[in-house]
């Protein structure tokens, strides 16, 4: 039989051009096409061949052929008498040569030591002749360097088969492999661009095409941050500010404290008592608020929102960069801003008691919360006091005669949200929960439904439409913000579900996802005619582009056009649609995560409405987290509907969260 083969057998009949074997000494019946059959002992004159190799007149059994089998010296001897003879011979003189007989063991012997690993002879259609010198020492060379690649595959299956980090004195070849397992189970790379040693030692352990499971080895060797966000890579996020950006928020910096072009314009309103109202842990500061007490009685709200451009000059290099970006990004194990952070938390932030250069709005409201009067203005301010939420909800409360300020600022705005709700606006409130990274922890953290957060909201909406109303009233191109009319179910169809997540439920699924256009449109959500985004400038490009519109209007510069008002839009919201689904994913992760540390537990829910019937999924309450999420529910279940919540599967490497309700 051929090399590839190397196996002995007898032939127990002819079938055309197939022979019907018997291989080896189990005698297993075989069929194959005699051109790769090579006859060594033929049989002559009897009449039914025998069936086995161990039958007459052969005999033979692997001790016998390991007896009969060539000596080396022998071997080394018919190599040098080939050689230089220049000749070949057949397999029967080549057995009597190094064997000094032809019996059938020797002749087996021999032709398992030919087809075997051995290099000095070349056995080709039952001829033997000797390989030269030269191609001995390439095949010895071809045969170390396939030794030496065997045995770093087998170090390599070793070190994946540890699943444990490797040492300090990785192989470099070893050291390439894993990066380029991390760029597979990033989905960078398809399987199929590796090379075909790698791909088979992942099938050896299974792993081709599960990149779950390929992330868990990962992470047990060492090689992958189970938390780290595959839809982040190679986005502006991923590699933080580069170092002549950072030069730059050094010299701004540096520079912050000097006076600058727009200083002079400025309104002085430091005297004013103005509050921040943020989370605890909230360092860059966007927006404070005042309330001037005019001589006549009446109220006059102040909304300050900080001047990122007084240091940002537009085209320069940090404005550029914080364009790509559009947005800061904000994580469950920390925030990544839009500016340096030098900068988004200092010099650009608006801080208790430090001077600040900022955009301040100021607004009257009529005895219906309609816009009554309102003015812009670049301003300097000194925050007196930063609140928390939980501070500013005390002083609402208790509105002590030292500090009414508050509780005067969330009647006017309560009057203002009142106004809105009689044009129509949804007001969908609920406490919100998200999962946030404590010292490598998964920690449920709740923001509930009070009265400073609607405070807070509210000025801000209603410095969005003061500037959208500015921006019609002089014409300029703004990135307004829109949300289409929508046809909401009956009230008496929404009267009759139960107050509150379950009937938010039934009112969002009609909504329409919002817009952003150069023209300005109403927002039927907020009951607006018009509407922008203008109180984050530090977090949001956006709001940056409003502020230097108005700018330029007030102090007579040049303005963007429509044309290049849309060009920048296309820019910024792109990349800020890019950071809602990084966010989104590492809240889904980060969710997993917590799930994983309480796959046991179970929780109360409340049925809001079928995302597929069909497969029985369908959208849950939990108000003990405070989270809406999709789970199988009960076939048949309604609106309202009391169930019980459990985790089923739950494996944050591979995105997977499977939660099955059953009927409470």
């Amino acid at each position: 039989m051929e090399s590839h083969a190397a196996q002995l057998a007898v032939v127990e009949s002819l079938q055309g051009s197939k022979a019907r074997l018997r291989v080896g000494f189990e005698a297993k019946s075989q069929l194959l096409p005699q051109r790769q059959l090579e006859l060594l002992c033929p049989l002559r004159g009897a009449t039914a061949p025998p069936l086995r190799l161990g039958a007459e007149p052969w005999a033979l059994d692997p001790a016998a052929i390991e007896r009969a089998r060539p000596e080396r010296r022998a071997w080394g001897a018919a190599w040098l008498l080939l050689l230089e003879s220049d000749e070949t011979i057949g397999i029967g003189d080549f057995t009597d040569l190094v064997c000094g007989g032809t019996g059938p063991a020797q002749v087996a012997a021999c032709w398992l030591a030919l087809v075997g690993s051995q290099s000095w002879f070349r056995l080709r259609q039952g001829q033997i002749e000797a390989r030269s010198g030269a191609e001995l020492r390439n095949l010895r060379r071809d045969r170390r360097r396939k030794a030496l690649i065997e045995q770093q595959e087998r170090a390599w299956l070793e070190l994946l088969r540890r699943r444990q980090p490797p040492g300090p004195g990785l192989n470099p070849d070893h050291r390439q492999r894993l990066e380029l397992l991390k760029q597979l189970a990033g989905g960078s790379i398809e399987l199929s661009e590796l090379a075909a040693p790698l791909r088979r030692s992942l099938t050896a352990l299974h792993l081709g095409s599960d990149h779950g499971a390929l992330r868990h080895l990962l992470v047990e060797l060492g090689q992958w941050d189970p938390h780290q966000l595959l839809s982040m890579a190679g986005t502006p996020w991923s590699s933080g500010f580069s170092t002549a950006q950072e030069a730059e928020a050094s010299r701004l910096l540096a520079l912050h404290l000097d006076p600058l072009p727009s200083d002079g314009a400025r309104l002085d309103l430091s005297g004013q008592r103005c509050v921040t109202i943020d989370d605890d842990d909230t360092r860059d500061i966007d927006d404070g608020l005042g309330l001037e007490r005019r001589n006549d009685g009446s109220l006059r709200l102040w909304i300050h929102v900080a001047d990122p451009d007084r240091l940002i000059e537009a085209g320069s290099l940090l404005d550029l960069e914080a364009c790509r970006r559009g947005s800061s990004l904000y994580l469950a194990r920390g925030n990544q801003p839009m500016f340096p952070e030098a900068l988004s938390t200092g010099p650009l932030s608006l801080r208790q008691g430090v001077r600040s250069a900022a955009w301040s709005t100021w607004v009257e409201l009529d005895e219906d919360g309609a816009i009554a009067a309102y003015g812009i203005t670049r301003s300097w301010v000194k925050p007196t006091f930063r609140l928390s939420y939980a501070d500013a909800d005390e002083l609402i409360e208790l509105a002590p005669p030292q500090e009414p300020d508050l509780a005067d600022l969330e009647r006017l705005l309560q009057r203002r949200r009142t106004w809105r709700l009689g044009q129509g606006a949804l007001l969908l409130d609920l406490p919100e929960g998200r999962i946030r990274c404590r010292d490598g922890e998964p920690v449920l953290e709740v923001s509930e439904v009070c009265p400073s957060r609607q405070l807070v909201a509210e000025a801000m909406v209603l410095a969005g439409a003061v500037a959208a109303r500015f921006g019609i009233e002089q014409g300029l191109a703004l990135p307004y913000r829109s949300q289409p009319e929508a046809e909401l179910p009956p009230a008496a169809e929404l009267q009759a579900l139960p107050q509150g997540a379950v009937r938010f439920a039934a009112i969002k699924r009609c909504l329409s996802r919002g817009l952003m256009g150069t023209q300005p449109a109403p927002h039927f959500s907020l009951g607006l005619p018009a509407y922008v985004q203008a109180t984050s400038p530090i977090r949001r490009y956006g709001d940056l582009v409003v502020q230097r519109q108005i700018g330029a209007q007030l102090s007579g510069g040049p303005v963007l056009d429509e044309p290049e008002v849309r060009a920048l839009i296309e820019q910024f919201d792109c990349a800020v649609r890019e950071g809602i689904g990084i966010s989104r994913e590492d809240q889904r992760h980060w969710q997993q995560v917590w799930f994983e540390t309480h796959r046991t537990g179970q929780w109360q829910a409340e049925f809001l409405r079928w995302l597929r019937p069909q497969d029985r999924l369908g959208l849950v309450r939990i108000d003990e987290l405070a989270m809406d999420l999709a789970a199988d529910c009960p076939q048949g279940a309604q609106p309202g509907a009391a169930l019980l919540l459990r985790v089923q599967q739950v494996d944050s490497l591979r995105d997977q969260l499977r939660l099955v309700a059953a009927s409470g």
